[in-house]
């Protein structure tokens, strides 16, 4: 029997197309620098349009005044501010939409999606009559819908109708009391940020106590404890405190108080609802993906109806729920672009209307707005995939 040779190295290996590692680097390098060409033709293309249209370029449009009103904003607002300020306002509006919607989106969809599974049938029928309604009507109709026929219908300004709280509504959106915390509110916040560490540390310490002692701790309610208890304790012992100024009817109009536009108001029970019914389904199929085996055990441990839901089922559907749920999240945040349509200002109705408008800085404006909602959309999915990686399942 022949040995090698010691020190003998294998053959050296040709490059030749009948390679596949070589033939696919190399398709690799012709692609890239196709895109690379592509790109400088693009890049050189739109640097001689707008030098044959006399158009300038760049982003010093940002810090000139914008001159035009916009109706409903979270931070001071007027004709002199700038564009990027009206930037930061459909920005500001966009996300606080789409923030307030994923979490009323989430709520009605799990709701939903369990109630259709229940075994009373007025429940199930209810739950699919909406689901199946609401995801085949287009939302832009139900933004209409919500819009014109429900909000825009109420009645004027006189004839307003009284809600609980000081709080009114008619035509021109909900009036409710506008909260004025004093100076030491600040201090608030501080017990709540430090409430929100302390209940992270304790869910941590309660999940290491179950997996040494097998002894479940009650980490709902002792959360709800301390993030009353903190943020009450800070706000005693500081004197914070808060007052409110309710809305009062004058001759046209209502003065003081918090007013909430009708089109954030239909902009957010369109989005809500309509991803809410195909967030259901998602719900109802993870939790049609467990295995009925686990309820039976579950039951025979004496476990009642709620409990097995909780602790058992909808803990191993989530690791199924989850990645179509974020998606679920991306559209509702791209929906909002949709506001345009019934006069909510955000980002596409404020930047890239209304300035792309006035400044014709159509490659900019458009850049940004692209820009912000592919961040919107990266952090979305960075955050659901931290989520989809913590209740995944751990196998032994």
């Amino acid at each position: 029997m022949a040995h090698p040779k010691v020190g003998h190295s294998p053959p050296r290996r040709q490059l030749s197309l009948n390679d596949p590692a070589f033939r696919g680097f190399v398709y690799q390098a012709v692609v890239a620098v196709a895109v690379v060409v592509f790109l400088v033709w693009i890049v050189n293309n739109t640097a001689v349009n707008l030098k044959a249209q006399n158009k300038t370029s760049g982003f010093d449009f940002l810090w000139k005044t914008a001159g035009f009103d916009i109706s409903f904003t979270l931070f001071a607002w007027d004709r002199t501010s700038y564009y990027w300020q009206a930037f930061l306002v459909g920005l500001t509006n966009t996300i606080l939409v789409a923030a307030i919607g994923i979490v009323v989106a989430t709520v009605i969809g799990f709701v939903v999606g369990i109630a259709r599974l229940s075994r009373n049938f007025l429940i199930s029928g209810l739950a699919t009559v909406y689901i199946e309604t609401l995801r085949n009507i287009p939302l832009l109709l139900q933004l209409f819908f919500w819009y014109f026929a429900v909000l825009k219908a109420m009645p004027a300004v006189r004839n307003s109708i009284a809600l609980p709280f000081d709080s009114f509504i008619n035509q021109r959106g909900i009036f409710v009391p506008r909260p004025i915390p004093n100076d030491q509110f600040g201090w608030v916040w501080v017990g709540l940020g430090l409430a929100i560490v302390a209940i992270i540390v304790l869910r941590i310490w309660a999940k290491r106590r179950l997996e040494q002692t097998g002894r479940r701790f009650p980490v709902f309610f002792s959360s709800i404890g301390l993030l009353v208890g903190l943020t009450f304790l800070f706000g005693m012992v500081t004197g914070a405190n808060v007052t409110f100024d309710p809305p009062v009817l004058n001759r046209f109009n209502f003065e003081g108080g918090l007013d909430i536009p009708p089109e954030f108001l239909a902009l957010l029970f369109g989005l809500s609802l309509y991803t809410a019914a195909f967030i259901a389904e998602t719900v109802r199929g993870g939790i049609l993906s467990v295995s009925h085996g686990q309820s039976e055990a579950a039951q025979a441990l004496g476990l009642q109806d709620g409990d097995r839901l909780r602790l058992v089922v909808v803990p191993q559907a989530m690791r199924v729920i989850v990645p179509p749920l974020t998606s679920q999240y991306l559209n509702l945040t791209k929906n909002s672009s949709l506001g345009a349509a019934i006069g909510y200002p955000e980002l596409v109705n404020v930047f890239t209307g209304t300035t792309l408008n006035q400044t014709g800085r159509a490659i900019e404006v458009i850049a940004m707005t692209m820009a912000v909602y592919l961040t919107l959309s990266l952090l979305t999915s960075a955050l659901m995939n931290w989520y989809n990686a913590r209740v995944k399942l751990v196998e032994r």
